[in-house]
């Protein structure tokens, strides 16, 4: 296989089981190997292991680091994300929390975006502050704003693109721009595009973190993270740090998730459609204040998208005109609609956001009143007619429609 083909080709191919003069009969999936131990023929093969795996190479001392599952399953986020090095950690959030630990040290400071998934801002009240881990959250829709907040000690900048609950891309090229004129590491949060949909390593971030929980693995059957490199010096420190925490992921997950990503293309493309309909109908419904998602071309953000993307997903949010009442009416009302956190499995998932957690987002309109409340949807596979048909009977048993 071409290094050259498309990622719907090589995506195809990545991870399966070889077949070739050494094996002449095989199956086409690579089969979960797991282990704890990995065994040595001679002390001198130890060393040399050794030896290789301190200039950066990736290879098994011990199981915590995976054998040819793992190593599968990272090939996929290289293919994906564009990237030379991957680390797999057992989450999204234990993704994020390897990369902010690997590359910030006690005194430093790290400038985020205000529009983060939530348990970012969590884990430095709780760990990062104690570990005197420094950390501002402001909007990052203006890169050249953010010069007010720098400090002689800011050592990361980190983001999001699209926000987590109101979708807000980012101009990742002139956020680059303005890491690399401040000498700072820029790392983005990119589940939302999980290298098929939005490449930010290519736009000039430094490192990119998917949860592969999400569009990766596609079915809401397993957890994942993965952080993404192509900087010698950054991949070495995280390397040696990721190793040192000793973050895993099992043989199980992996073949989960390389199970998952054969069909991503066609699933986020499906997604993506859905969820265009949607937008389509409830532009049309006078209870819809605002839609937040950057493949409709009436959102804030969809020159970027159309700038910066190959594609988009289920996700969106919609601001309705309605009291909390009616929003608990609304959401209890759905039928295929699971209430959950999550996102990116086959199926439609809701959560009705709470919107005093938004006034600070300049994207959204602070002076809506108590009468507009914000759901995020992720549409899922269902017949996009059944779910715009659920859609309207809820908000007809919420009494908006």
């Amino acid at each position: 296989m071409s290094s050259e083909s498309s990622i719907h080709t090589r995506l195809q191919h990545l991870g399966t089981a070889p077949c070739d003069a050494q094996h002449p009969v095989a199956p086409v999936g690579l089969p979960s190997i797991r282990t704890s131990t990995v065994r040595f023929n001679t002390v001198e093969d130890l060393e040399n292991t050794y030896k290789r795996k301190s200039r950066g190479e990736r290879l098994v001392t011990y199981g915590r680091m995976g054998m040819e599952t793992h190593a599968a399953l990272e090939d996929v986020f290289c293919a994906l994300e564009g990237g030379q090095r991957v680390f797999l950690a057992s989450s999204g959030l234990g993704a994020i929390s390897m990369a902010l630990l690997s590359l910030l040290s006690a005194g430093e400071h790290m400038l985020a975006a205000d529009c983060v998934y939530g348990p970012v801002y969590h884990l430095n009240n709780t760990v990062l502050q104690r570990m005197g881990i420094e950390a501002t959250f402001t909007s990052a829709r203006d890169p050249q704003a953010l010069e007010q907040h720098l400090k002689p000690n800011t050592k990361i900048l980190y983001v999001e693109a699209p926000g987590s609950l109101l979708m807000q891309m980012l101009d990742m090229p002139a956020l680059a721009e303005f890491a690399r004129r401040h000498e700072l590491i820029l790392v983005t949060d990119n589940t939302w595009g999980s290298g098929y949909a939005y490449q930010p390593l290519a736009l000039g971030a430094d490192v990119s973190i998917v949860a592969g929980t999400k569009y990766v693995a596609g079915h809401s059957d397993l957890m994942l993270g993965a952080v993404i490199a192509n900087d010698p010096e950054l991949i070495k420190t995280i390397d040696t740090n990721q190793y040192a925490m000793g973050f895993s992921i099992s043989a199980d997950d992996a073949w989960l998730a390389i199970r998952g990503v054969r069909t991503l293309p066609v699933r986020m493309e499906q997604h993506a459609r859905n969820a265009l309909a949607v937008c389509e109908w409830l532009a049309q419904q006078s209870v819809v204040r605002q839609i937040f998602h950057p493949a409709w071309p009436q959102d804030a953000g969809h020159a970027l998208w159309k700038r910066d993307c190959t594609g988009s997903n289920g996700l969106m949010s919609v601001a309705l005109t309605m009291s909390a009442d009616q929003a608990r009416t609304f959401v209890n009302a759905l039928t295929l609609f699971g209430i959950g956190y999550s996102w990116g499995g086959y199926e439609s998932l809701v959560q009705w956001v709470d919107t005093g957690a938004l006034r600070s987002h300049a994207y959204f309109d602070a002076h809506a009143g108590d009468n507009v409340q914000v759901v995020r949807l992720h549409i899922g596979l269902e017949s996009v007619d059944d779910v715009i048909a659920d859609l309207q009977q809820a908000m007809q048993q919420a009494g908006v429609l």
